[in-house]
């Protein structure tokens, strides 16, 4: 049975371990940076569902990043973000810009599959209760690398809109044609040449086609998807060392 990105998987609780602060005072760089942390926090003006489309269409306009780099303790991982999903593009570049997801972390890991990160019960920053509409489109496939969102399910979800910030990348197995065209009357879509031979080469997971929004891609440090896919993981797939991310834009 083929396995669903869902964000039901969130009400899991995972044990952390807290470390005991020191009591030495801290330096001026090191108030600086709280400072600046604070500040950026206060920026992030929380979403509503009634706000986040004319929000993010405005950010959009204003803001035309499209590469980010994603750090872990496995490596880096450099992404772009595709210029045809603007509302999905530009909430992951807000997010990311206010450091909402320096406080997370890849959370769930099915290996042969993949990672998803954005979440953390540990984050203090906030970013509203809303969701991002569906941006489908037939050239942005679940590729091996493909950047996606994840949501809840069709019975809570019809409309298939994407979560406010938990993101997936694809690290997926090949496909032969016969699934493909399998997948292809299923979801009603026709892939085009290019698309079959990267299934059937590199792999991808064609399953999530069409029901979840594909907005970018990785182009460096896919080994590093693959460190992460061979963490151990409970029965729930969470990683028994977390992984946390730290996410920023980067020059053109």
């Amino acid at each position: 049975m083929k396995k669903t990105i869902t964000i039901d998987a969130l009400l899991l609780m995972i044990f952390l371990l807290i470390g005991i602060a020191g009591c030495q005072p801290k330096t001026e760089e090191q108030a600086t940076a709280d400072n600046r942390e604070t500040d950026t926090a206060e920026k992030l003006e929380p979403l509503t569902s009634e706000s986040a489309v004319e929000v993010l269409t405005a950010y959009e306009k204003a803001h035309p990043d499209s590469l980010i780099l994603i750090s872990t303790r496995h490596g880096d991982i450099k992404l772009r973000l595709y210029p045809e999903t603007p509302l999905h593009r530009a909430n992951f570049v807000r997010l990311t810009k206010a450091g909402f997801y320096d406080q997370g972390e890849f959370y769930r890991v099915v290996k042969g599959f993949a990672v998803q990160g954005g979440d953390s019960d540990t984050r203090t920053m906030k970013n509203g209760a809303y969701k991002i509409p569906q941006e489908f489109n037939p050239r942005y496939i679940h590729k091996r690398g493909a950047l996606a969102m994840a949501r809840y399910g069709d019975e809570r979800n019809p409309e298939k809109e994407s979560s406010s910030h938990n993101f997936y990348i694809v690290q997926g197995e090949p496909q032969t044609v016969q699934e493909l065209r399998a997948f292809e009357a299923k979801h009603n879509i026709k892939y085009t040449p290019e698309q079959i031979k990267l299934y059937t080469t590199i792999g991808g997971e064609p399953s999530l086609d069409q029901e979840y929004t594909v907005f970018g891609e990785v182009i460096e440090g896919m080994e590093v998807i693959d460190k992460i896919a061979e963490e151990p993981v409970n029965g729930q797939n969470w990683p028994h060392n977390i992984v946390p991310h730290k996410i920023k834009t980067i020059a053109q």
